[in-house]
């Protein structure tokens, strides 16, 4: 086995955690590395985090570092804080049984072995002993890490119903390996699926995103589907499944199965734009009806308000609820980007994270009719734009309408904002032809305010 230290990402981090190590060996206690970081060192993957188990208490492990956190002490974890790193200190414990899905009614300290066999799945179940350089395992963990299986230890039932979250962990730490779900434990979920309602929003949401900007997001839907918890933690998107789109649009299929494809078909994904994946079409099943063709009208102003409920039930930030909203909303708008007017067109492209609004089109089409002319129209018009000069310059404000006769109101924007347009069409580009076009076109009777001509 290659030696643990190559594989942390920052030597700092190693020094750290040998160092936390040291000091509980030297005052006589049993010490461990465990969970996530020994099963990365055997799979080869790089490990950015490194967990301490050990046969001190928490009062000792208090005692013995300068800088501790007691955010878990009733359960026996302090965090020890060494350089610019937080470890996670847990003292072996024995459980005994959660009243909340969370939460054990009473822990008892004990013995690495009862230690491994309360953890959650067997490759996170693995010890390293960092000063003998061996693998403890006591559940397995090592053949099922040999065989690509996420099993969970001992009885999958009792696992889920200590803590509801680890169903919807195993469903994304079966695609961030890229693990098989053995029998046993995918039936356990399959059964205990409803349990997840149980599970606190932002904890279901900070799993939801780390599946779905993920490797395998595509599949994370599936497995979400298969298992049940879709339903559960997104009822407004399992809607989805088995509602028919137009065929010479959506050759692909139902329009869940075209909400899965563009996972499929993106690269990788942050947060904002694999919710406006996931959400885009959301407003389809609610405005599903068939007419001369299936039709879905209004579906994005609608999917959009559905958006902002889902993103807000999630409890997701605001500034991310009002980006994703937007990504729904104006999804469709790109259909018409080759009618649009130069200044319409040119604000269209502006807008902030265009980027997203772009990329969400392209997979759009990837994952249906495969047609790209619109995006690669707004590729070449945009970069067009990244030619022009950064800012355009204003020609006129609300100080020359009021010298001008106008008195302040609504009729300023609307001047203002034509004007604007005729400069983004490159029709106005001096001072002088808009004071032109503001006295020929605008009239400042306060009984008419509105143009007089074409303005």
């Amino acid at each position: 086995m290659e030696p643990f230290h190559t594989k942390v990402a920052d030597p700092e981090l190693w020094e750290g955690a040998l160092f936390i190590a040291r000091r509980l060996k030297n005052a006589g206690y049993l010490v461990y590395f465990a969970g996530g970081a020994v099963r990365d060192l055997l799979l080869g993957r790089t490990v950015s985090d490194i967990d301490v188990v050990t046969s001190a208490p928490p009062e000792r492990v208090e005692a013995l570092f300068e800088r501790t956190i007691p955010v878990g002490r009733q359960f026996g974890v302090v965090i020890v804080v060494v350089g610019n790193y937080q470890y996670e200190v847990a003292t072996f414990r024995g459980e005994d049984r959660y009243l909340d899905g969370r939460h054990p009614s009473q822990v008892v300290f004990a013995d690495p072995e009862t230690d491994a066999r309360r953890r959650d799945f067997t490759i996170n179940a693995l010890f390293y002993d960092p000063f003998s350089e061996t693998i403890i395992d006591f559940v397995g963990g090592r053949e099922d890490l040999a065989r690509g299986v996420l099993r969970a230890v001992g009885d999958p039932h009792a696992r889920f119903r200590e803590d509801r979250l680890r169903l919807l962990r195993a469903v994304r730490l079966a695609c961030q390996l890229d693990f098989t779900i053995e029998a046993a434990t995918f039936d356990a979920i399959r059964r205990e699926a409803a349990g997840v309602g149980e599970v606190s929003a932002e904890r279901v949401r900070d799993e939801l995103i780390r599946l779905l900007t993920g490797p395998a997001p595509a599949r994370g839907l599936d497995l979400l589907l298969e298992t049940g918890l879709l339903q559960v933690i997104l009822p407004e998107v399992f809607a989805m499944v088995g509602v028919p789109q137009p065929p010479e649009f959506h050759p692909e299929g139902d329009v869940f199965a075209h909400t899965r494809l563009m996972f499929e078909k993106a690269d990788s994904l942050h947060e904002v734009l694999a919710l406006g994946v996931l959400l885009h079409d959301v407003g389809k099943p609610p405005t599903f009806r068939v007419e001369d063709r299936i039709r879905f009208d209004g579906h994005a102003e609608v999917g959009a308000e559905m958006a902002v409920e889902i993103c807000r039930r999630l409890r997701f930030p605001n500034q991310t609820t009002l980006r994703v909203k937007e990504l729904v909303r104006r999804h469709l708008r790109f259909m018409h980007v080759r009618e649009m007017r130069v200044s319409t067109l040119k604000r269209f492209l502006l807008q902030e994270h265009f980027e997203d609004h772009l990329e969400l089109h392209r997979l759009d089409c990837l994952a249906s009719h495969g047609d790209l002319t619109n995006y690669e129209f707004c590729r070449e018009k945009l970069e067009e734009l990244q030619r022009e000069p950064t800012r355009m310059p204003r020609l006129l404000t609300g100080h020359d309408l009021i010298d001008a006769g106008f008195r302040p109101g609504p009729i300023f924007s609307r001047i203002l904002g034509s004007l604007e347009d005729l400069q983004l069409e490159g029709k106005i580009t001096s001072r002088e032809d808009a004071l032109r076009w503001l006295k020929t076109n605008w009239s400042a009777d306060p009984s008419t305010a509105a143009p007089n001509g074409d303005g």
